[in-house]
């Protein structure tokens, strides 16, 4: 009874170590290393988006609590985003 338990352990954990070796090896060819710089770069895409929109909107607040005019920053801003749309699109393609 012993011999079968410790042979299914040994089993349990070959097919373990078997599966961890396969995603590894996966992981490190071409194609994992381009899937995983792509999604690298979505990423500070995004949250380079993220720190735009909210400065973007801090500027709004304080541009309102001056009182300045807020025609000038909307239309950089406007093309800023634009610009950066676009090349994002580009290179997602």
């Amino acid at each position: 009874m012993n011999r079968i338990i410790w042979m299914g352990i040994g089993v349990a954990i070959g097919v373990i170590a078997f599966r961890k070796i396969s995603a590894t090896q996966s992981a490190l060819s071409p194609e994992g290393l381009n899937r995983a710089v792509g999604r690298l770069a979505d990423g500070l895409y995004d949250f380079a988006d993220a720190v735009r929109e909210g400065m973007g909107e801090r500027e709004a607040e304080l541009r309102s609590a001056l009182g300045v005019d807020t025609a000038i920053g909307g239309g950089v801003d406007a093309a800023l985003a634009g610009g950066i749309a676009a090349r994002r699109d580009a290179v997602r393609r």
